[in-house]
């Protein structure tokens, strides 16, 4: 096998995916060598060269194998003995994939032979670690490498049985050998530092340096003497934020662990003094990160024996499982959920809506998990995490620069809260009928025609969808440093329903409003900033909101003036392993002191009394996860996605039929400045894409993707039922021509095989069908296709407000009072219907008085309102729904019509008026 055919380590997003799959390669070659004849073996045992060469180019950022089965897999090599050299390679390729390492002490032994029971003889410490969760230390050390299988074995020794968890231990001398297995290997869950290492590898890696230099831009050069392990530190927690870090030195650690440049370490030891001090500390770092405070005091509550004399019959199940006729719901769901119901907040169950005790240490692990200052549980959905803080954060007369197209939840919001959304509009993509996200350029404008008209003062807000449903994502940190150079005080509300789980991967993380907060926050705090800003300021002169100049620059904002207002909702249970509804309220808020008393109102005013416990255990669990393996999972469901879309695009018969929208397919080039037309190779290689993800306006989520089904004559909701009915394949979106595959930590290689085998199937379906119908058949296949792909309806960008619902009528600024409008629906003498077909539609349009919508009107798909209270409806608007051919359309009713106010209803009235 030509060497340069391997893929190499710069060409793959995830490096443990390509290490799996190297050593798959090498059991299958070993196999084949040692059932080779005589004259096959020798070109057999070449590749087995090979494959072992690129095998050993990774292997020592991770502490299974290990030293010892290398070698014997060495010498089985050297002495040419095929049969052993298949055991071994077998036994560890399956150990691998398996994770069979973190559980059993067995395959680490290089006698596959040895006999199980022998197991079970072994001490405590080392038979009982098949129950306990197993992880990684790396250990960076200037000491020879001579020396490292010693320590690993000291290391071992300081194993106890009372110890609730059990690592091994994996060994770099250098920054770079450091950093590349902080990347390569998600088993690493803390990482202990002695002083004296060196900067650049001990290991032949042709590519590394390109594949560092994707998240590290560290250069030896830029180190001050002595400061290699703080700058090691600061970059692992650069990328992986949620690892412990431990300092071995032998300089005075008491003046170390007082200056801000230790303050990423969990603690600072005086060079190798205190071993089983330092196995403690590894130990209990894992252990805050483990424990889940209501979770684990919910179990605890489920087996004592307590009689329930409150409102919730179904608590301890003796009504269930007493009963004559529901006992099987019972026997399905079984004992524990029953046991651990309760409407009780004694007993160390903790309030939601006043949490003091667990539920409180909850939602401050899930702060720190999640990179912000304060956390809030949510068990109504994020759709009444949103209403939370929109309530919270807006009053009667706020103005909310606010996305059309986002989730009813933030409309609905408005309305509660009185406050007047300003809408504007995403860039469309009406190829596939659905909308991408909302430019800078036009949220900047938003902000300067509110200065031009007197009322930037009253702007409280920027409501964005990070990502959208279709996977848009924009660039936080650049969108609201533009908008702060504006206005200082802006609050960012970012709904992220679809992307809580980017905290725990680097290249989602540098998109996420969270991860752009703490940017943001330690930029404006830096000298350097300061000085680049007096240097901007004094070639520009003073700031002008009401410039239109500023769409066309890069504004800075006042580091004297700027406050980090950033609130981020997320579905917890839409991306991790939480039940459904489970959902977090992230806020990182420099003027929260301001905000806490109307948020808390906000929260009991949409928190049940009798808050889901299931649900709050469940966000407890799913924060623990993510935070010990939230990186291996959130990057393997990376890659699968990437995979995905490789094998639908490059499929000689399904790429006939059906294709991956692509980043150039899904984001005008305008918002794409890189160029980038896809990610990784052969289209880019990684470097260029995560430098995208850090240039470009918008980038497009891989693990999003959008299949378009059009050309294989299926719309998105016919082709979403036979996938479900056919195929078992769950789906959850869809569009005109499309339908949105989704992956998720919960995926496998197994489920993209479901995936591909059905639209091969589908694709000879049809490849079969067509060679049977002959011409007439193709002509009314290209006609359905045609109906779908290109005679696709223009998407229709919201009017105005009706002048009777806003302040200034010929101002430039689009905000309106939508509140009245809504609740003048309520009377019914204000309304009435028009149906959409009729000639009355027609020559209102024509000839007034206008119609103006009574209700929110929402079709799915698209899933976005086309029609809000208050809102003139234009002839785009009704083109729309008369194209539409989908049956759910909420807020309308075929054989009624649309609901409008009524024009003898609007006579009149003034702008914010009730009446």
């Amino acid at each position: 096998m030509n060497k340069d055919s391997q893929p190499r380590l710069s060409h793959v997003v995830v490096a443990a995916s390509l290490r799996a799959d190297q050593w798959r390669q090498l059991n299958a070659t070993a196999r084949a060598w040692a059932s080779a004849s005589s004259d096959a073996a020798a070109g057999l045992r070449d590749r087995c060269q090979e494959a072992f060469d690129d095998v050993l180019r990774l292997e020592h950022c991770w502490a299974y194998p290990g030293e010892r089965l290398l070698i014997a897999l060495r010498e089985a090599f050297d002495r040419g003995d095929a049969a052993l050299f298949s055991r071994l390679a077998r036994k560890i390729s399956a150990a691998i994939l398996s994770g069979d390492y973190r559980r059993d002490e067995h395959v680490w032994d290089t006698d596959e032979e040895i006999d199980r029971s022998v197991l079970d003889a072994l001490p405590p410490d080392i038979a009982g670690t098949q129950d306990k969760p197993y992880f990684e230390v790396l250990v960076v050390t200037p000491s020879d490498p001579a020396q490292w299988a010693r320590s690993k074995e000291e290391m071992r020794r300081m194993r106890r049985p009372e110890d609730p968890f059990h690592y091994a231990a994996v060994h770099a001398g250098s920054f770079e050998d450091a950093a590349l297995t902080v990347m390569v290997n998600p088993d690493v869950q803390a990482v202990v530092l002695v002083d004296g290492f060196g900067y650049a590898s001990r290991h032949d890696i042709p590519d590394l340096k390109e594949f560092l230099s994707r998240y590290i831009h560290t250069r030896k050069d830029e180190v001050a003497p002595g400061a290699l392990s703080l700058t090691l530190a600061r970059t692992i927690r650069g990328y992986r934020p949620e690892l412990d870090l431990y300092l071995l030195s032998d300089r005075s650690p008491e003046a170390l662990a007082g200056s801000e440049e230790a303050a990423s370490l969990r603690r600072i030891f005086h060079h190798v003094e205190e071993p089983m001090e330092i196995h403690l500390s590894i130990l209990d770092g894992i252990k805050d990160r483990y424990e889940t405070p209501y979770f684990d005091n919910l179990k605890k509550y489920a087996m004592r024996p307590i009689g329930t004399f409150h409102a919730l019959p179904i608590a301890r199940g003796k009504s269930i499982f007493g009963s004559n006729w529901i006992r099987d719901m019972g026997h399905f769901y079984g004992t524990n959920i029953l046991f651990a119901e309760s409407s009780a907040t004694t007993g160390g169950l903790d309030s939601l809506l006043e949490p003091t005790g667990n539920i409180k240490r909850a939602q401050e692990a899930v702060a720190r998990a999640f990179g912000a200052k304060r956390a809030y549980l949510g068990t109504n959905g994020t759709s009444t995490s949103n209403k939370i803080v929109v309530q919270a954060v807006c009053k009667p007369g706020d103005i909310v620069i606010v996305d059309r197209n986002c989730h009813k939840s933030h409309h609905y919001g408005f309305v509660l809260s009185g406050a007047q959304p300003y809408y504007v509009e995403a860039f469309p993509l009406t190829q596939y009928s659905m909308y991408g996200a909302v430019p800078l350029r036009t949220i900047k404008q938003a902000l300067i025609d509110c200065a031009a008209g007197g009322k930037l003062d009253r702007v409280k807000v920027i409501d964005m969808t990070n990502c959208t449903f279709d996977g848009h994502m924009y660039n936080p940190r650049r969108v609201m440093e533009e908008c702060l150079a504006i206005k200082p005080d802006l609050i960012f509300l970012w709904d992220e329903a679809w992307f809580g789980f980017a905290r725990f991967n680097p290249l989602h993380r540098r998109r996420s409003a969270m991860g752009a907060a703490a940017a943001l926050t330690a930029r404006y705090r830096s000298k350097a900033y300061r000085e680049e800003y007096e240097a901007w300021k004094a070639k520009r002169g003073e700031l002008d909101p009401t410039d239109a100049a500023l769409l066309d620059e890069h504004p800075l904002p006042d580091p004297d003036k700027v406050r980090i207002r950033v609130y981020q909702t997320n579905s917890t249970h839409k991306s991790m392993s939480a039940f459904r509804q489970g959902s977090m309220m992230l806020v990182w808020d420099d003027d929260f002191h301001h905000v806490e008393g109307p948020f808390e109102e906000a929260f009991f005013a949409h928190t049940s009394t009798s808050p889901n416990l299931q649900l709050i255990a469940s966000l407890d669990l799913a924060r623990r996860q993510m935070e010990l393996e939230g990186y291996a999972l959130t990057m393997r469901m990376t890659d699968l996605a990437l995979k995905i879309r490789a094998a639908v695009n490059n499929h000689p018969l399904i790429s006939k039929y059906f294709r991956v929208a692509t980043p150039e397919d899904m984001v005008p080039a305008e918002f794409r400045e890189s160029g980038i037309k896809d990610y990784g190779p052969p289209h880019s290689t990684w470097a260029q894409a995560v430098e995208a993800w850090d240039r470009d306006e918008f980038a497009l989520d891989p693990t999003r993707l959008t299949l378009i089904c059009g050309a294989a004559g299926f719309d998105g909701t016919q082709f979403k039922g036979m996938l479900a009915e056919r195929f078992d394949i769950q789906i959850n979106k869809t569009s005109r021509n499309s339908v949105l595959v989704q992956t998720n930590i919960n995926n496998t290689h197994s489920d993209a095989a479901l995936l591909i085998k059905a639209l091969a199937d589908l694709s000879r379906e049809i490849e079969s069908r067509l060679s049977q119908e002959g011409s007439i058949g193709q002509r009314v296949f290209d006609d359905r296709v045609k109906s779908l792909m290109t005679d696709v309806p223009d998407l229709p960008n919201f009017s105005r407000f009706h002048d009777a619902f806003r302040d200034d009528p010929a101002g430039a600024s689009n905000e309106g009072h939508m509140r009245p409008a809504f609740f003048m629906a309520y009377e019914e003498d204000n309304c009435e219907f028009v149906k959409l077909g009729s000639e009355e539609v027609d020559k209102r349009l024509r000839e007034g008085p206008e119609m103006v919508s009574a209700n929110f009107v929402i079709p799915y798909p698209p899933g976005f309102p086309i029609m809000v209270p208050g809102q003139v409806i234009t002839a785009d608007t009704i083109a729309f729904m008369r194209k539409l051919d989908v049956k759910e359309i909420h807020g309308y009713h075929a054989a009624q019509g649309i609901k409008l106010i009524k024009p003898s209803s609007l006579a009149g009235r003034r702008a914010g008026s009730t009446h």
